[in-house]
């Protein structure tokens, strides 16, 4: 196993030292993983849906397995021979797929095309660990050659899509290495924008659960804030919002996996600094969560060391400038983007005043007085703040997002995952691993609103 992985499933930033002094949560541990999946639950939110506030709210994802199967079969049917009341099961259905994509004999653009939708769609939202474990060394060279060389962008497309799943299904200690000049030329190469964001997004899948050292870690971040600095125009992307915002977001993940950060500080500051001056609310948050990660990642440093770890940028000055954009963004950005924006750079701004993590409410109440039959005291020394209300609704419990190492991780694993997280974060043990920081909290324990 390699270094960097062995960092990311069970030490490192994974889990920091407040998280550490709680009981462990093992895969096993009941409380966390129920007995059965609820029969009706919601579908959630939409695979490529961009971070927007989360902040005292609570987003569920659950997904209804017998729907999904019947939309895989209906909409990614190969040869349109399967009929949507089939009775044949998910695992057969990815079997075929798998087959399909092992034999390519006498197969169709348009047939490739329907195969990997097919295998993306169950990937998505059913742990396949235990059917592809098998083949899966005969897959991953597959999918990256449809990478390399597919012979329409929506091929290229849905196997860099299908590259990722397969890692987050079946981690891997050696598939970094082949893959990383691939998914470096696609980002370099590909002419559609959202193969592009998908090689950026593949490339941290790869590094952190593909068999990549600390060192090789290390260099992606540097790659990745190349696009950041040029915005987008290192890989053919100039003034690519969504592409600079891709690599904001892959930067965070990566570097949630590693201890030290003092080496790319100062470097990664400026760069997300100067994003905060764009002119898209996307970009300008991703900035901002990063630079709230770099705090945090100092913060956790000067704990466990003792060092000191210097930041080059004082926090009123990020604190200022953020106000700033705020005060000014009703003249460049909608309604909906100014009012996302600035529920994060408050969310950021609260982060840095008071040493916080994402979504921490300063706002509150008293607490109870018992001399008068439990009715509000206005004993101001007795006021209580909210705290922490990023939550997300899995079934029937919570997690608690309480840092930015944690939030930047379950972003870009909702935009992979899509409505499949809540069935990944329940059986997949490298999707609980990730999330191994998170305070868990079942409804059933939730006290009943008075």
């Amino acid at each position: 196993m390699s270094e960097l992985r062995r960092r990311a499933l069970g030490s490192g930033k994974t889990v920091s030292r407040k998280a550490r002094l709680k009981p462990e949560s093992g895969l096993s541990s009941t409380n966390h993983s129920p007995n059965g999946s609820p029969a009706n639950s919601r579908v959630g939110s939409r695979a490529n849906s961009r971070p927007g506030s989360r902040y005292a709210s609570e987003d569920e994802f659950a997904s209804d397995s017998e729907n999904d199967d019947i939309m895989t079969m209906s909409a990614n049917s190969v040869d349109g021979d399967e009929d949507v009341g089939s009775t044949t099961t998910w695992v057969e259905r990815l079997q075929d797929r798998v087959t399909e994509l092992q034999d390519r004999k006498r197969s169709s653009v348009q047939g490739r095309e329907a195969t990997l939708g097919g295998y993306n769609h169950l990937l998505k939202h059913h742990f396949a660990q235990g059917q592809l474990q098998r083949s899966v060394a005969e897959i991953m060279p597959v999918l990256l050659r449809d990478v390399k060389n597919g012979s329409s962008d929506e091929e290229r497309l849905r196997a860099l899509k299908a590259f990722t799943l397969t890692v987050l299904t079946c981690s891997s200690d050696t598939v970094f290495e082949q893959a990383l000049p691939i998914l470096k030329a696609a980002c370099h190469d590909s002419e559609e924008e959202d193969n592009k964001i998908e090689a950026i997004h593949a490339l941290s899948i790869a590094v952190t659960y593909g068999g990549g050292s600390t060192e090789a870690a290390e260099e992606v971040l540097d790659f990745l804030l190349e696009i950041i600095e040029s915005d987008g125009h290192s890989v053919t992307a100039a003034d690519s919002a969504p592409v600079v915002t891709a690599a904001l977001q892959a930067w965070a993940f990566v570097a949630s996996h590693l201890d030290d950060l003092t080496d790319q500080s100062e470097t990664a500051i400026e760069a997300f600094m100067e994003q905060l001056d764009s002119s898209d609310p996307d970009v300008q948050t991703g900035a901002g969560v990063n630079i709230a990660l770099l705090f945090e990642a100092a913060r956790d440093y000067e704990e466990e060391t003792g060092q000191s770890f210097d930041m080059q940028y004082n926090q009123h000055r990020i604190m200022t400038r953020m106000a700033e954009i705020v005060r000014d963004s009703s003249k460049t950005i909608s309604k909906k983007g100014r009012r996302n924006l600035r529920s994060n750079f408050s969310s950021i701004v609260t982060s840095l005043e008071r040493g916080k993590g994402p979504g921490y409410s300063t706002a509150g109440r008293s607490g109870p007085n018992p001399h008068t039959g439990g009715s509000r005291t206005d004993d101001q020394s007795d006021f209580r703040e909210f705290g922490y209300r990023e939550k997300i609704r899995i079934y029937n419990q919570f997690l608690l997002i309480d840092t930015w190492s944690l939030h930047t991780r379950v972003e870009l694993l909702k935009i992979l995952l899509g409505g499949g997280f809540g069935i990944h974060y329940l059986e997949n043990p490298v999707i609980r691993d990730i999330l191994s920081s998170a305070e868990v909290e079942f409804i059933s324990e939730r006290r009943p609103k008075k």
